[in-house]
């Protein structure tokens, strides 16, 4: 069986935190085009959440979890543990 490595791409990626929340989202997915992200707040944001629509149906975002806009523009959720295992961050 052959083996692969990810290529190496630059994405744009933001944490749902509570603390995150509260400073406003980023404009890469404010901005988006079609608005495919869309983030909630109950009880004073004691309680956060969210909902991105996908070419394959509507992926649910929990707290802490990692929004990405990938190469093509299109959106994901991706779990903190995984994020940390597949991405560094990019000093400019």
């Amino acid at each position: 069986m052959k083996k692969y490595r990810k290529k190496s791409v630059i994405i744009d990626a933001w944490q749902f935190t509570k603390k995150n929340f509260s400073k406003g989202v980023p404009r890469f997915i404010r901005h988006a085009k079609g608005k495919p992200v869309t983030l909630y707040s109950q009880y004073a944001g004691k309680v956060i959440y969210g909902e991105i629509e996908t070419l394959e149906g509507v992926m649910h975002v929990s707290e802490n979890d990692f929004i990405i806009k990938g190469v093509a523009g299109e959106f994901y959720t991706c779990k903190p543990d995984i994020f940390e295992a597949i991405y560094e961050e990019v000093t400019k």
